[in-house]
């Protein structure tokens, strides 16, 4: 099986210092530190960086948390009574408080001891792999997807199949392909959404085919939600857990992009399974040896979480929402205008998109990765390479900037795209 992350090779081109390199074993910010490091240095003291390759927001000033979750912060801190170890599983007040928000989304209320506070989404990933991995086992993962799953995966020796998304249908999960690719060693189902890299919202009717689908085939589902309610488009966010009476679902999420803190690490892994198909108490025994050996987010900022989630207000939410469906708008039109590159669909969710690449129509680019380093090279503009995330041939554009930063990293990209294209550009 290819996989998309962690088993990467990648010819750099010949413009390069080195003519040929290969990367084994590489994460997204590998990637981009690799581009950043192939930016000409005359040109970056010409004119700035600009960076769309990865999601984190907090580089702009637009994008700045809620005052509730700074104040939350500095209360739990004065306090001086959160400066020793909290219990492995979180502190109790905080996963209260996560399962009580996340049962806003769902018929039934998620009790507290489902909940496992983790530092960021990235640990709740690696715990739901980790403890799912068993001799044989295999993992079916969405491709484009984030390749942090492969990478653990592969850790861990469990086997990764992948699924496509159709870009056609708007990046929607190829169904039959799941039924193909399972069997009885399937341990379980990765769905993002919204979709990172994709930029897609799943509608309601498509959540519960997925489901369904996880049924007939005898797995669970992992729900990666950490871009939970940044949906903009027609479809609105629908939460996985809702379809947790018909297949066991574990739900992975944090405040990092909602609430614009990914520095502060705090994430969560959640077992949505009313039915108890899935949860076992060996289950949990080994859930909780795990979090023993990898600990979790600071305590000061745990016990903040309650008050951050309390006490913002649905205006810091609604402007991020703008913003987010704004810079989305821009992205999608100016891409139109620009040779060489498509967007199969105007993106409804997260802070991401995918663009496909026509690298036929460019007179010396390779492929996408090729692509990436010149751009990075000739125009101080980081774009991530849709090999990445496995997905040859096509770019990941963050557009969770500042609008005339993006711009600015478009109107490059499009100078870029007609220097380098075969077609005579006519003004």
């Amino acid at each position: 099986m290819e996989n998309m992350g962690s088993q990467t090779n990648i010819s750099f081109g010949e413009n390069y210092t080195n003519e040929v390199e290969t990367l084994t074993n590489t994460s997204i910010k590998g990637i981009l530190g690799l581009l950043m490091d192939n930016i000409d240095v005359c040109q970056e003291r010409k004119r700035e960086v600009i960076s769309l390759g990865i999601g984190d927001p907090t580089a702009h000033s637009c994008f700045h948390t809620t005052d509730a979750a700074k104040e939350a912060v500095v209360e739990s801190l004065l306090l001086d009574k959160f400066n020793g170890y909290a219990p492995t599983s979180g502190l109790p007040t905080a996963r209260k408080a996560i399962a009580n928000y996340l049962s806003r989304d769902l018929p039934y209320d998620l009790s507290p001891e489902d909940v496992y506070v983790t530092a960021g989404c990235t640990q709740a990933i690696e715990i739901a792999v980790s403890i799912l991995a068993k001799p044989n086992s295999n993992i079916l993962l969405p491709r484009p997807g984030f390749p942090t799953y492969a990478l653990c995966a592969a850790f861990r020796n469990v086997e990764i199949r992948y699924y496509d998304l159709v870009p056609e249908k708007n990046w929607q999960v190829d169904l039959q392909a799941i039924e193909d690719l399972a069997d009885q060693n399937t341990v379980a189902i990765v769905v993002i959404n919204p979709g990172n890299p994709c930029g897609n919202v799943y509608s309601y009717e498509h959540l519960e085919k997925i489901a369904e689908t996880a049924k007939r085939v005898k797995t669970l589902i992992i729900a990666d939600e950490v871009y939970g309610h940044l949906a903009f488009g027609e479809n609105p966010f629908i939460s996985m857990g809702l379809f947790s009476s018909i297949a066991p679902i574990l739900t992975l999420g944090s405040l990092s992009k909602r609430w614009l803190i990914p520095g502060w690490r705090l994430g969560w892994f959640v077992i949505n399974d009313p039915n108890c198909i899935f949860k076992s108490p060996k289950i949990v025994e080994r859930i909780k040896k795990y979090c023993d050996i990898c600990g979790g987010p600071a305590t000061f900022i745990q016990a903040a979480v309650p008050k951050i989630i309390e006490s913002t207000k649905e205006d810091f939410f609604r402007n991020t929402l703008k913003m987010l469906k704004k810079n989305s708008d821009i992205c999608y039109e100016k891409i139109l205008d620009i040779p060489c590159i498509s967007c199969p669909y105007k993106p409804q969710g997260s802070m991401v998109v995918m663009v496909k690449l026509d690298s036929a129509l460019l007179q010396d680019i390779s492929d996408d990765v090729d692509f990436c380093f010149k751009l990075a090279k000739e125009e101080s503009v980081i774009l991530l390479p849709g090999t990445a995330v496995g997905l040859k041939n096509w770019l990941r554009v963050t557009f969770a900037v500042d609008s005339s930063f993006l711009e600015e990293g478009l109107r490059r990209l499009k100078s870029f795209c007609i220097r380098h294209s075969n077609l005579k550009i006519i003004n």
